[in-house]
């Protein structure tokens, strides 16, 4: 492993990428570029709905964004979940070591806002492995509770983009996640299994506003309802006031 040099932090926007970014820069990490892959319509490692938003949260942290534009995934059509994964890792990991190369000093390591998915974090972990890079994952096998309330009250807000559980109606899109969504999130867990951070993709988020953004993003959308899910449509979007 490297002893020096840049963290580069995987970020979607969502609360998970961006609390793990919150607590790498609380701890002193030099965090000099987010990276956002844009992985179309569907995928087994990225988070999907809004990733364009991604640039207006990197204006309002103040930390330059790279963005990786793969070409269609396919994981739409996809019969083999592991391979599946493997070939998503691919485009991040070419993008990365491009990193590795222009960056001053180097790349030290990934933060990632996995929390309970092997999948996903064996993956970054292996990747970072081939690398020879560090891997910072605070949220790695905390309480889903303790967590969504921890990013409350550090003053997270943060808005529901996309449902796709059973008990997960359309009321959830563009509802805030605060103390009463928590509740109500735990009481879903126990009838229908919905995890409290929505970390098997039941769920999807996006950070508007917190203690590392200098000012928060303001929207305005539409839902879109296909039956049993759905997903908001931003049809404007911009930086607030500070």
């Amino acid at each position: 492993m490297t002893d020096s040099g840049s963290w580069v932090s995987l970020f979607s926007g969502g609360k998970d990428s961006s609390w793990a970014l919150y607590r790498a820069l609380e701890k002193g990490l030099d965090v000099s570029r987010l990276l956002t892959v844009h992985p179309g319509d569907d995928s087994y490692m990225y988070h999907v709905p809004e990733t364009r938003l991604a640039g207006l949260a990197a204006e309002s942290i103040g930390i330059d964004l790279v963005e990786v534009e793969p070409e269609d995934l396919g994981a739409a059509d996809a019969d083999d979940a592991s391979r599946q994964g493997d070939r998503e890792v691919e485009p991040l990991e070419a993008a990365l070591s491009a990193l590795h190369a222009d960056l001053p000093n180097g790349l030290r390591g990934v933060t990632a806002g996995a929390v309970e998915s092997e999948f996903q974090t064996s993956r970054i972990q292996a990747m970072c492995d081939r690398l020879g890079i560090d891997l910072f994952a605070p949220l790695w096998q905390r309480d889903p509770v303790d967590l969504g309330h921890e990013m409350l009250d550090a003053g997270f807000e943060i808005r529901i983009v996309q449902v796709a559980a059973g008990g997960l109606d359309e009321s959830w899109l563009g509802r805030t996640l605060d103390a009463d969504a928590l509740s109500d999130l735990q009481r879903l867990n126990e009838e229908y299994g919905v995890h409290v951070l929505g970390e098997g993709g039941e769920f999807e988020t996006l950070v508007t506003d917190g203690p590392h953004m200098r000012r928060p993003i303001e929207l305005a959308y539409e839902t879109v309802w296909e039956g049993t899910r759905g997903h908001i449509r931003v049809t404007e979007a911009g930086l607030g006031d500070a």
